[in-house]
């Protein structure tokens, strides 16, 4: 994968940590929503500077195409 996840793992320590100290349970869970926030940052987003370039230009050109297309159907929807 290669992904840091240093910081999703010390999260869910953290929440582990607090559990065992008698946290209430809401600082629990929010420690925990916490560490699957930075996990799935981490998985989503790429870290590599050629990576970012390729995602967003990948972005850009889905995001280019879904536009045009939306716009074709809703000529096509107004000429009925």
């Amino acid at each position: 994968m290669g992904h840091n996840m240093v910081p999703s793992i010390l999260f869910s320590l953290g929440a582990v940590a607090a559990a065992l100290v008698g946290a209430p349970a809401w600082c629990i869970a929010l420690i925990a929503v916490a560490a699957l926030a930075a996990g799935v940052v981490q998985a989503v987003f790429p870290h590599r500077s050629e990576d970012k370039l390729k995602w967003w230009t990948n972005r850009r050109t889905y995001l280019r195409h879904r536009y045009t297309e939306r716009n074709r159907r809703r000529m096509e929807q107004n000429r009925s």
